[in-house]
């Protein structure tokens, strides 16, 4: 049975087999690479939408930015054609389920987030998961499109830290793995 990667599926995307190849290659390359694993939210036409991503970087301190990628399928880059605020939550190293639920596809649009506690972030209303090692809230400034993904730039709006004792997930060789 294939392995299916909980945040980038088993990238079958209907490619020949070359290019299935090519993929595989480069995500097995790519799972060499840790990357912190977060909850970005929106709230989106009454509705709170979440996704599970690994694509968050920061690219400024003065003024403090983040950089984050988003499938161009995905609910939630719609919503960021109409939503220009939204939440990151960092996850901590025991936030493993969270990662994976909002990860899983299929999951409903609605009540997506009734198994995750969480509170209104202050400004854009949308989720930040309680019980996270930090929260960020966001303003959109740019979309670029960039092959299968969306490459959003934000302006940082807020940004807190939880537990001092929490440590953190992070994606490494296609599993969520916790790191203190």
């Amino acid at each position: 049975m294939t392995e299916v990667d909980p945040l980038y599926g088993d990238g079958s995307g209907g490619a020949t087999a070359a290019d299935a190849a090519a993929t595989d290659a480069f995500r097995a390359a790519m799972g060499r690479l840790p990357a912190g694993v977060v909850v970005v939210s929106v709230r989106w036409k009454g509705t709170d939408h979440a996704m599970t991503a690994s694509a968050l970087t920061s690219v400024s301190l003065e003024p403090p930015m983040l950089l984050l990628c988003v499938h161009q399928d995905a609910r939630l880059r719609d919503a960021l054609d109409e939503v220009d605020t939204w939440a990151v939550s960092v996850l901590a190293d025991d936030q493993g389920p969270v990662a994976d639920w909002l990860a899983s596809p299929g999951r409903p649009a609605v009540g997506q987030l009734a198994r995750v506690p969480h509170v209104a972030a202050p400004r854009s209303g949308a989720a930040w998961v309680q019980g996270a090692a930090a929260w960020f809230e966001c303003r959109t400034a740019q979309i670029v499109p960039a092959g299968d993904h969306d490459v959003v730039l934000a302006d940082v709006l807020e940004s807190r830290e939880g537990d001092p004792s929490a440590g953190s997930l992070v994606h490494l060789r296609r599993r969520v793995r916790g790191l203190r």
